[in-house]
């Protein structure tokens, strides 16, 4: 097994969990995604936020260019590593 993760990038903390939800349902998680708050460098407001939710995929399951697409159904894509 290999330590791949994936990493969708959300503009808002509401579209980071609407998405965990939708995860699961879509592509039947084993396990439930990570939600971290990632402040943008030298900001100080919650407003200039960026939400990730990290992935675990040590089967290699999921395929980058359609988690890419289905992150950019709540305006937010999937970081290349």
């Amino acid at each position: 097994m290999s330590d791949v993760r994936h990493v969708l990038v959300l503009p808002d903390r509401d579209a980071a969990e609407e998405v965990v939800e939708a995860l699961g349902e879509r592509f039947g998680l084993r396990e439930e995604p990570q939600v971290v708050r990632d402040a943008l460098a030298g900001e100080d407001d919650a407003e200039d936020a960026q939400w990730l939710v990290v992935l675990r995929d040590e089967e290699g399951r999921l395929d980058a260019k359609e988690l890419h697409a289905f992150a950019t159904e709540w305006e937010g894509w999937r970081e290349e590593p």
